[in-house]
Protein backbone atom coordinates (compact mmCIF):
# COMPACT_ATOMS: atom_id res chain seq x y z
CA UNK A 1 0.00 0.00 0.00
CA UNK A 2 1.15 3.66 -0.66
CA UNK A 3 1.86 6.21 2.37
CA UNK A 4 -0.82 8.84 2.73
CA UNK A 5 -0.03 12.09 2.06
CA UNK A 6 -2.25 14.91 3.64
CA UNK A 7 -3.47 17.27 1.31
CA UNK A 8 -1.42 20.73 0.83
CA UNK A 9 -3.29 23.60 3.15
CA UNK A 10 -4.87 26.70 0.72
CA UNK A 11 -2.80 29.08 2.86
CA UNK A 12 0.76 27.67 1.71
CA UNK A 13 1.80 28.94 -1.74
CA UNK A 14 4.97 27.60 -3.18
CA UNK A 15 7.09 30.27 -4.35
CA UNK A 16 7.65 29.67 -8.30
CA UNK A 17 11.22 31.51 -9.61
CA UNK A 18 10.03 34.17 -12.29
CA UNK A 19 11.28 32.80 -14.82
CA UNK A 20 9.11 29.29 -14.57
CA UNK A 21 6.32 31.39 -13.86
CA UNK A 22 6.59 33.86 -16.87
CA UNK A 23 6.95 30.12 -19.11
CA UNK A 24 4.20 29.01 -17.46
CA UNK A 25 2.21 31.93 -17.75
CA UNK A 26 2.93 32.09 -21.64
CA UNK A 27 1.61 29.24 -22.28
CA UNK A 28 -1.56 29.52 -19.87
CA UNK A 29 -2.34 32.63 -22.33
CA UNK A 30 -1.44 31.38 -25.54
CA UNK A 31 -3.79 28.26 -24.67
CA UNK A 32 -6.99 30.37 -24.95
CA UNK A 33 -7.49 33.75 -24.52
CA UNK A 34 -7.72 34.58 -20.50
CA UNK A 35 -9.18 37.76 -19.29
CA UNK A 36 -6.62 39.92 -17.11
CA UNK A 37 -7.98 39.37 -13.39
CA UNK A 38 -7.56 35.46 -14.14
CA UNK A 39 -3.46 35.56 -15.38
CA UNK A 40 -3.02 38.27 -12.42
CA UNK A 41 -4.60 35.61 -9.95
CA UNK A 42 -2.42 32.88 -11.66
CA UNK A 43 0.43 34.54 -11.02
CA UNK A 44 -0.55 35.70 -7.40
CA UNK A 45 -1.10 31.54 -7.46
CA UNK A 46 2.59 30.88 -7.79
CA UNK A 47 3.53 32.89 -5.41
CA UNK A 48 4.86 36.03 -6.89
CA UNK A 49 4.89 39.38 -5.32
CA UNK A 50 2.20 42.31 -6.95
CA UNK A 51 5.46 44.08 -8.70
CA UNK A 52 6.37 40.81 -10.67
CA UNK A 53 3.24 40.01 -11.42
CA UNK A 54 2.46 43.55 -12.37
CA UNK A 55 5.70 43.70 -14.67
CA UNK A 56 4.49 40.53 -16.48
CA UNK A 57 1.26 41.58 -16.65
CA UNK A 58 2.72 44.70 -18.82
CA UNK A 59 5.21 42.18 -20.87
CA UNK A 60 1.60 40.30 -21.56
CA UNK A 61 -0.36 42.87 -23.16
CA UNK A 62 2.51 44.45 -25.02
CA UNK A 63 3.63 40.70 -26.15
CA UNK A 64 -0.11 40.46 -27.72
CA UNK A 65 -0.52 37.22 -25.28
CA UNK A 66 -3.33 39.61 -23.24
CA UNK A 67 -5.68 41.53 -24.49
CA UNK A 68 -9.22 42.41 -22.59
CA UNK A 69 -11.03 43.03 -26.02
CA UNK A 70 -10.09 40.13 -27.83
CA UNK A 71 -11.18 38.14 -25.35
CA UNK A 72 -14.55 39.63 -24.49
CA UNK A 73 -15.25 39.11 -27.95
CA UNK A 74 -14.40 35.43 -27.61
CA UNK A 75 -16.04 34.86 -24.76
CA UNK A 76 -19.29 36.39 -25.83
CA UNK A 77 -19.09 34.53 -28.94
CA UNK A 78 -18.39 31.90 -27.24
CA UNK A 79 -21.06 31.59 -24.43
CA UNK A 80 -23.69 32.85 -27.32
CA UNK A 81 -23.00 30.30 -29.91
CA UNK A 82 -22.42 27.25 -27.50
CA UNK A 83 -24.30 27.91 -24.52
CA UNK A 84 -27.19 29.52 -25.39
CA UNK A 85 -26.34 32.52 -23.57
CA UNK A 86 -28.29 35.75 -23.78
CA UNK A 87 -26.60 39.24 -23.66
CA UNK A 88 -27.74 40.02 -20.04
CA UNK A 89 -25.85 36.98 -18.61
CA UNK A 90 -23.00 37.20 -20.90
CA UNK A 91 -22.64 40.91 -19.48
CA UNK A 92 -23.07 40.11 -15.77
CA UNK A 93 -20.22 37.25 -16.20
CA UNK A 94 -17.86 39.63 -18.14
CA UNK A 95 -18.76 42.27 -14.84
CA UNK A 96 -17.67 39.79 -12.57
CA UNK A 97 -14.48 38.78 -14.43
CA UNK A 98 -13.63 42.56 -14.56
CA UNK A 99 -13.71 43.55 -17.93
CA UNK A 100 -14.33 47.20 -18.97
CA UNK A 101 -17.67 48.06 -19.74
CA UNK A 102 -16.02 49.48 -23.37
CA UNK A 103 -14.28 46.02 -23.78
CA UNK A 104 -18.26 44.18 -22.81
CA UNK A 105 -20.51 46.39 -25.13
CA UNK A 106 -17.40 45.49 -28.07
CA UNK A 107 -17.85 41.97 -27.49
CA UNK A 108 -21.68 41.85 -27.09
CA UNK A 109 -21.82 43.72 -30.09
CA UNK A 110 -19.89 40.84 -31.97
CA UNK A 111 -23.68 39.08 -31.82
CA UNK A 112 -25.68 39.61 -34.96
CA UNK A 113 -29.06 40.26 -33.88
CA UNK A 114 -30.59 38.22 -36.52
CA UNK A 115 -28.64 35.27 -35.19
CA UNK A 116 -30.33 36.44 -31.31
CA UNK A 117 -33.84 36.53 -32.46
CA UNK A 118 -33.00 32.95 -33.96
CA UNK A 119 -31.87 31.86 -30.68
CA UNK A 120 -34.96 33.23 -28.57
CA UNK A 121 -36.65 31.34 -31.00
CA UNK A 122 -35.47 28.29 -31.08
CA UNK A 123 -35.05 28.15 -27.48
CA UNK A 124 -38.92 28.85 -27.14
CA UNK A 125 -39.97 26.25 -29.16
CA UNK A 126 -37.41 23.43 -27.48
CA UNK A 127 -38.76 24.21 -24.09
CA UNK A 128 -42.61 24.69 -25.50
CA UNK A 129 -42.14 20.85 -26.88
CA UNK A 130 -40.67 19.99 -23.28
CA UNK A 131 -43.68 21.48 -21.47
CA UNK A 132 -47.07 19.48 -20.99
CA UNK A 133 -48.87 21.76 -19.29
CA UNK A 134 -52.41 22.49 -20.59
CA UNK A 135 -53.11 25.95 -18.97
CA UNK A 136 -51.43 28.23 -22.06
CA UNK A 137 -50.82 31.13 -19.62
CA UNK A 138 -48.88 28.44 -17.23
CA UNK A 139 -46.93 27.17 -19.93
CA UNK A 140 -46.27 30.79 -21.48
CA UNK A 141 -44.61 31.70 -17.77
CA UNK A 142 -42.90 28.71 -17.93
CA UNK A 143 -41.24 28.90 -21.18
CA UNK A 144 -40.53 32.93 -20.74
CA UNK A 145 -38.69 32.25 -17.09
CA UNK A 146 -36.17 29.41 -18.62
CA UNK A 147 -35.43 31.85 -21.60
CA UNK A 148 -34.84 34.66 -19.55
CA UNK A 149 -32.92 33.08 -17.35
CA UNK A 150 -30.75 32.10 -20.29
CA UNK A 151 -29.77 36.28 -20.07
CA UNK A 152 -32.08 37.27 -22.90
CA UNK A 153 -33.79 40.60 -22.46
CA UNK A 154 -37.96 40.13 -20.83
CA UNK A 155 -39.59 42.14 -24.03
CA UNK A 156 -37.63 40.41 -26.52
CA UNK A 157 -38.65 37.02 -24.56
CA UNK A 158 -42.24 37.77 -24.29
CA UNK A 159 -42.52 39.04 -27.63
CA UNK A 160 -41.26 35.83 -29.12
CA UNK A 161 -43.26 33.88 -26.66
CA UNK A 162 -46.86 35.48 -27.45
CA UNK A 163 -46.27 35.45 -30.99
CA UNK A 164 -45.14 31.44 -30.73
CA UNK A 165 -48.22 30.72 -28.53
CA UNK A 166 -50.65 32.72 -29.88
Amino acid sequence: MGTYKPPRSGSFKQKTSTKDALNKIFRFCAYQERAHNEVKNKLFGYGLPSDEVDEILSHLIVEGFLNEERYAKAFAGGKFRILKWGKLKIQRELESLGVSSRNIKLGIAEIVMSEYSKTILSLVRKKSSQIKDENIFKKKNRIARFVIAKGYEPELVWETVNEFLL
